[in-house]
């Protein structure tokens, strides 16, 4: 079985380092000229899939965004992922989640699980209840040739009150998660499947990513602010295993699939020019 960090090291090398969310919110559904109900739903994500799924190398669902129509938009994700997935695009399916015990096995199982009809490639998490509360979605990942995303430094303002907090051996809080997810890819050849999500908008914040061997998420391209030349100050000498992230600024091209693809084709030579 290959692993997650394989088939996106390879993805990455034959479709380009970029991947694109999936945000069906209300505000984009009515810039598209669609109702903000099931039936704009359907529409908006076929289109994306249509659009992006058999040339971007991953595509990042946004599960709120679909869970808020309840069992139907949920019916509507499932079809996002599998289509996904069968033109090819690797499927980050960001959900955040982040629990306990059997809690955090059952999330695991959901989404990590081939068995379930919502299984991702990947999953976002956040580790604020301890790294070690996501070990069921780790286990799970690597039975089954899945990543898992770990929340690190994120762009949003309330973040560095948790983040930046120093731990008693003058670690941020920030940088024991980044140390602990370097442990899990220690040796993974070509990249590791466990990978941390750093904003793209953040600057230099003097954090060290450079023992990490995973992805590195860089959401906040586009729309929310940064740019591909942000990427080397973030990122630093870590840069080749960046994966930036942009949903608006891509999105807002729809709903015409041509302009779609050149939205997507546009921000993937600007990441390109930006990362060398």
């Amino acid at each position: 079985m290959e692993t997650f960090g394989k088939r996106l090291a390879e993805a990455m090398d034959k479709r380009g380092r970029l991947c694109v969310g999936i945000d069906p919110h209300a505000a984009l559904l009515t810039r598209w000229g669609l109702s903000d109900d099931i039936a704009g739903l359907e529409r908006f994500a076929r289109t994306v899939v249509e659009a992006l799924a058999d040339r971007v190398a991953v595509l990042k669902p946004q599960s709120a965004f679909f869970e808020r129509f309840g069992s139907r938009g949920i019916g509507i994700l499932e079809s996002t992922i599998r289509q996904s997935r069968e033109a090819g695009a690797l499927v980050l399916l960001d959900v955040k989640r982040g629990d306990i015990g059997s809690t955090m096995a059952a999330y695991a199982s959901a989404y990590l699980d081939p068995a379930s009809s919502l299984c991702a490639d990947a999953i976002t998490v956040s580790p604020y209840l301890g790294v070690g509360s996501l070990q069921p979605a780790f286990d799970v990942a690597a039975a089954n040739g899945g990543g898992v995303f770990v929340l690190g430094l994120t762009s949003n303002p309330e973040g560095p009150s948790v983040q930046h907090a120093v731990a008693s051996d003058k670690r941020t809080v920030a940088q024991t998660v980044i140390d602990e997810i370097s442990q899990l890819n220690v040796g993974a050849e070509p990249l590791g499947s466990v990978g941390l999500v750093i904003g793209a908008t953040i600057g230099d914040t003097g954090h060290d990513l450079s023992r990490v061997n995973g992805p590195l998420l860089a959401p906040g391209l586009g729309a929310q602010g940064a740019t591909p030349s942000d990427l080397r100050s973030v990122f630093g000498e870590s840069l080749r295993n960046v994966l930036p992230s942009y949903s608006r600024e891509v999105l807002a091209a729809g709903p015409s699939v041509v302009e779609l693809r050149a939205a997507a084709e546009r921000a993937a030579a600007d990441c390109e020019t930006a990362l060398g």
